[in-house]
């Protein structure tokens, strides 16, 4: 009956050890985009078309699709 009680123990104890070992690791680093190559330029439309956004107070899903329509359309016009 002691081995029992004392095998039950041993385990319990191990689980909690290794239980606690997996909640202290940390996330993995967030990977920045290579410094090596250079950014795009943001085009006169893009600017334009961002300014327009945040003058109506677009946030979300709805300034991006303004966005995109509002550059295509700048797009359109310069052809």
């Amino acid at each position: 009956m002691t081995k029992i009680s004392s095998l039950a123990t041993a385990t319990a104890v191990s689980l909690l050890l290794m239980g606690s070992a997996f909640a202290q690791t940390t996330a993995p680093a967030k990977t920045e985009p290579s410094k090596t190559e250079p950014a795009k330029p943001r085009t006169a439309a893009s600017l334009e078309c961002s300014k327009e956004a945040d003058a109506k107070g677009l946030h979300g899903k709805e300034r991006k699709k303004f966005r995109s329509a509002c550059k295509k359309a700048a797009a359109e016009k310069a052809k």
